[in-house]
């Protein structure tokens, strides 16, 4: 994972770890980021667009759009943008092969 992420944290109020894996790599968020908060924090996208295979980061925010699909290991699809992180998620950036 890139170690700069596209979203750069300020000071705010101390919250918990939350630990998640991303792509096989162990990350952390904070407790009450939701997935795409917590990802970007850690990377420059969330995934790779399959219809145009540009750069993807969320566009609506809001959970109406299909921009920050991502999937667990397991291969379901959750909307990173209003999904909260949880410990222990395993998290990707594309569909499971």
């Amino acid at each position: 994972m890139n170690q700069t992420g596209l979203l750069q944290r300020i000071a705010g109020p101390a919250r918990p770890e939350v630990r998640f894996e991303l792509d096989g790599a162990a990350c952390t968020g904070l407790q009450g980021d939701t997935v795409l908060t917590a990802m970007l924090s850690q990377s420059a996208r969330l995934r790779i667009s399959e219809h145009s295979a540009t750069p993807r980061a969320g566009f609506c925010l809001m959970g109406a759009c299909q921009d920050c699909w991502v999937w667990t290991r397991d291969g379901h699809r959750l909307r990173a943008c209003t999904t909260l992180l949880a410990a222990g998620m395993q998290l990707r950036t594309g569909p499971a092969e």
